[in-house]
Formats: structure tokens, sequence, C-alpha cells
């Protein structure tokens, strides 16, 4: 009996030894929790605060962009478009006008200065009722003018003859006048582009093009939007402009279809009939910029934040 107690009184021993370890241990396991959920939260925190920090940094860059695109500008002179496309050896005019009330009142004293970023020279100068052209750069000589008409009423558009590939860059002009004055910043690109033409034959649909530059992308789509597979040859001429033809084979007479010949800065789109009857044209050109590239950098990140924070 006496051996018999003992063996128990040991037993209970070990067992509260065991109850008393596994309590440590699943102290011990709480506390591991409570470092690492510590440790999660304040990691959640770092990447909140990270995400803010990148959206107000980005905003930030936009705005800087933002201003700098319309550095050096006026809101009492304006443009229909800062960014216009010449077609090369077609005539452009580069759109600068006051700001007036009315625009058909005459204004006094007026003095219109283009000028081109990295050029020796003038591209116009018109002042005290006439042209001076004395500094005018070799380039621009006999391509380019201002209307007098239209000057006495604070217009100073620029008409550029023969638009070269040279001619790209960043213009200036600035006006000044007895009511008021400023100058706007305006980049030219330069493209060469013309509208397809269309033949059909044997069910099948031939589009031409003559001029093309950059060199293009063609893109055949059926009445429901589906595209369809083309084929097209593109011919190099000796000034680096393309010529276009492109087929589309299988095609039904009472069918419409859209001839999209695009790169990346003039869309040309063509509705034709399976019969080769073409019934509109529409050209579409190109804002894209880097400011626009960042504000859809921006919207990434916000999406991205929202999704991460969420």
């Amino acid at each position: 009996m006496f051996t018999y107690g003992l063996a128990s009184k040991c037993a209970v021993r070990r067992l509260s030894r065991r109850d008393h370890s596994s309590s440590w241990r699943l102290k011990e396991q709480e506390q591991v929790l409570d470092v690492l959920s510590e440790a999660m939260m304040d990691l959640g925190k770092i990447i909140y605060y990270s995400m803010i920090f990148l959206i107000i940094l980005f905003s930030f860059i936009i705005l800087v962009f933002i201003s700098a695109a319309f550095k050096g500008s006026s809101p009492d002179i304006l443009s229909i478009s800062t960014k216009p496309i010449g077609n090369l050896g077609e005539d452009e005019l580069l759109s600068c006008y006051l700001n007036t009330e009315n625009p058909q009142q005459r204004v006094n004293q007026v003095t219109v200065t283009w000028e081109k970023k990295d050029l020796n020279g003038l591209v116009y100068l018109y002042e005290s009722g006439a042209p001076n052209l004395k500094d005018q750069a070799a380039e621009f000589k006999g391509r380019t003018q201002l209307f007098s008409e239209a000057v006495t009423t604070g217009n100073g558009s620029l008409l550029l003859r023969n638009v070269r590939r040279s001619d790209e860059g960043e213009y200036t002009c600035a006006i000044s006048s007895s009511s008021g004055g400023g100058k706007v910043t305006i980049h030219l690109r330069t493209a060469a582009f013309s509208a397809p033409t269309f033949t059909s034959s044997n069910s099948t649909l031939v589009a031409e093009a003559s001029r093309w530059f950059p060199k293009p992308n063609v893109i055949w789509t059926n009445q429901t939007g589906d595209e369809l597979e083309g084929s097209t040859r593109f011919t190099e001429g000796s000034d680096g402009i393309f010529s276009v033809v492109s087929t589309l084979q299988d095609v039904n007479v009472g069918d419409t279809y859209n001839c999209r010949i695009e790169n990346n800065l003039v869309t040309a789109d063509a509705t034709v009939t399976g019969a080769g009857v073409l019934t509109k044209t529409f050209f579409t050109f190109s804002v894209a910029s880097s400011l626009l590239a960042l504000v859809y950098l921006n919207v990434v990140t916000c999406v991205v934040c929202i999704y991460y924070m969420t």
C-alpha cells in the first residue's frame, strides 16, 4: 500500500508538471502571436503611408508637368491647338490670337513675333503695320505669312507653307498691343497622311493610300466591330514616306466594312461597302504626351493602393 501511494503521488506530480509546462507553452505561443500581430499592424501602417506618399508624389509630378506645359504662356494669348500635326508637303496654320471680348474689334500698335527654339533668326516678325523680315531665318523665307487684316484684330496666326520634317519643334508666338499681350508655346509635329481609296472585284476589297509617315498599321473590321484578317503591303519612297495597299478577301457586297490606317500621330477611319463604295473617312490626331502618361501612371498607382488597403 505504501508503495502504491508513493507511486500515485509521483504520478500526480508528473501530471502537475506537465500541466504547468503546457500552460507555459500556451502563454509563450500567445506572446509570440501578439508580437507577430503587432508586427503585421506596423507593416500594414508602413504600406498604407507609403502608398499615400506615392500618390502625393505622383500628383506633385503631374502638377510640375502641367506647370511646365503652360510655362511661358499667357491667358491673354490663346491657340486653337498647341500641339498641331502638319501634313508634310502641305500648308499648316499655327494658331495664335489675342483673347479679347470682341474678336472683330480692332486693336492698335500690334506686334507679332514668331520664334522657334534653337533657331538662328526669327520665323516671322510683324510690327508697325507691316512684316519685318530682315532677321528671318533662311529656312522660312518665302514659306511664312501673316494676314494683315487679321493682325489688326489681334490674330497673329502663322501660315506655314510646304511643311517639312525640319519644321517640327517648339514655336513661341508673342503678341503685344494697346489692348494687352503675352505669348503662347506651340509644339508642331509632322507626319504624312492621306485618305484611302477603294476598289472591289471578285469579292476582294482593296484599299490604297499614297502617303503615310511614320509607317502605319492597317486594321480591317466588319460592321459588328470584329477584326478581320487582311493583307497589307508597304512601299517606302525615296523621301521615307510610305504608300499603303491593303487587301481584304471574301467580302460580301451588301456588307459594310471599316478600314483603319493609323500610326502614333494620325488615324484615318474609312467606312466602305463590299462593293467598294466609300461612305465616309474621318481623321483623328493624337494629343498624347508625357503628361497623359503620368496621369495614367497616377491612376494605376491609386488603384493599386486602394486594392492593397482594402
